[in-house]
């Protein structure tokens, strides 16, 4: 099959470290052209990737329509991944976008509506399903290894917001801009993560969330501004399953780089997954199975087959290309999260049980 000609609508941080050089790696990927409405960004992707000046946009309509792209790959802020994927889904091309999907539940529900109905294959990136420990843990427990489950305690902790850090006033304080603070952007992948790994759905939750610092400086150093996003969000689910979900999120947690931590507790054993423990983003994976292990209290770390470990952007691909293994988020799936991530707003406002819509 032809190699897919991608075109790339943002080129930041997220791109610059995971789509590009995964793009790159892939054997069924060429990127051939390259958007951002920042000139420095488009020259280093110049630089970089050799893309030439005719297929480097800051219009990210021209660069959908033009003929020489046959994907999108989509990594802007929050606040226009619904317009792109959008025009990408009426355009008729294959679309990966970043998390969360929209701002919003009702343009999420648009959007998918979009997707479907063109019948546009699409992929949302909700990059730890690609963790090879965490495709493990999903496996050991629809095996059924730990028996009924009936825990999940979910951790995901960053720090660079803390005072000491000084991070001015980027987009992803101004609710404008990016929807929900560490909630849309750890939150989000914490809220996958676990429907992913143990196959339910959220029932009804409630949360509590929270803002530290309230202005930050201004980028361009002309003052203050308001920070009107969550610096943390703490809540507590109930799953179709029965299972008990708990999720604390923060981005200040001091002396945490990208660290998550997701246990699971059944009636015949427990599963540990974390990452960024023993070393910045490795996951690893611990189980405790069994009568003996469980009356002594011992976790054992697993050796992770090889057949667990994989890439986002490959399986794009293979999406595309109609052999992918069924277990990247799709549209269905960042619809879905955007309607929890709602529900924990709404809570956090009416401090009630919110139901998921």
């Amino acid at each position: 099959m032809a190699v897919i000609r991608v075109g790339s609508i943002g080129i930041g941080a997220i791109s610059r470290c995971v789509h590009l050089p995964g793009i790159e790696k892939s054997p069924d990927l060429q990127l051939v052209a390259v958007c951002d409405i920042d000139p420095q960004a488009l020259a280093w992707a110049r630089e970089t990737y050799g893309i030439d000046e005719a297929h480097c946009f800051t219009d990210y309509r021209q660069l959908i329509a033009c003929p020489e792209v046959d994907a999108v790959d989509i990594s802007t802020p929050n606040d226009s991944h619904f317009e792109i994927a959008l025009e990408a889904a009426r355009a008729g091309k294959p679309y990966a976008v970043e998390k969360p999907l929209t701002l919003t539940s009702e343009q999420a529900d648009q959007l998918a509506q979009a997707t479907e109905e063109n019948h546009v294959v699409n992929m949302v990136c909700f990059s730890y399903r690609f963790k090879a420990a965490a495709r493990y843990a999903r496996d050991l427990v629809r095996q059924g290894k730990i028996g009924k489950l009936y825990h999940v305690d979910m951790q995901y902790y960053q720090a660079w917001a803390l005072p000491f850090c000084e991070t001015p006033l980027k987009w992803r304080f101004v609710a404008e801009r990016t929807g929900s603070g560490a909630l849309g952007d750890l939150g989000s992948h914490a809220l996958d993560l676990v429907r992913f790994v143990t196959g339910q759905e959220y029932t009804r939750l409630v949360s509590h969330t929270g803002t530290f610092i309230h202005e930050r400086k201004l980028e361009d150093g002309s003052g203050m501004g308001t920070v009107d996003v969550d610096d943390f969000s703490n809540y507590m689910a109930e799953m179709d399953g029965g299972t008990a979900a708990t999720f604390r999120i923060t981005r200040y947690a001091f002396g945490r780089g990208n660290y998550q931590t997701m246990e699971l507790y059944g009636s015949e054993g427990a599963i540990q997954y974390e990452l960024d423990h023993a070393a910045p983003d490795t996951d690893e994976i611990f189980v405790c199975i069994g009568h003996f292990n469980g009356e002594k209290h011992i976790f054992s770390k697993l050796p992770i087959p090889e057949e667990y470990k994989c890439d986002q952007m490959q399986a794009f691909a293979d999406k595309i290309n109609g052999k992918d293994d069924g277990l990247a988020a799709g549209i269905e799936d960042g619809r879905i999260n955007q309607h929890a991530v709602d529900a924990v707003l709404r809570s956090a406002k009416t401090g009630m049980w919110e139901t998921i819509q």
